[in-house]
C-alpha cells in the first residue's frame, strides 16, 4: 500500500523511532514527547549554526522546550515510585 505524499512528507520531516520500552501508555506517550523535544532541539540547533537565532534566543527556545518536557513528565508520573500503593 502506498501511503498519501502528505504522510510520506510527515515521515521524513518529523521521523519517529520505535518504542522498545516498558509497555504502558504514560511511557509511550512520553516517548512521542521526548522524540519531539529532541527534534526541536535540532532545529534550533541547526538555525543558531546558520546564523538564523542568536545563542540567546536559542537557549530561551532549548529552556522552553525542556520546561515542557518536564512538565509532561510530572503530568505523566513518570519515574514515581509505586510503592506506597
Amino acid at each position: 500500500m502506498v501511503k498519501p505524499i502528505q504522510e510520506q512528507k510527515d515521515g521524513f520531516i518529523y521521523p519517529r523511532s520505535r518504542y522498545y520500552g516498558e509497555f504502558k501508555p504514560e511511557n509511550l506517550v512520553f516517548n512521542a514527547n521526548l522524540q519531539e523535544f529532541s527534534q526541536k532541539v535540532g532545529y534550533i540547533a541547526n538555525l543558531e549554526t546558520g546564523g538564523k537565532l542568536s545563542p540567546e534566543e536559542a537557549y530561551e527556545y532549548i529552556q522552553t522546550f525542556w520546561k515542557e518536557l518536564k512538565h509532561s513528565k510530572q503530568q505523566l508520573k513518570i519515574g514515581l515510585k509505586q510503592d506506597n500503593l
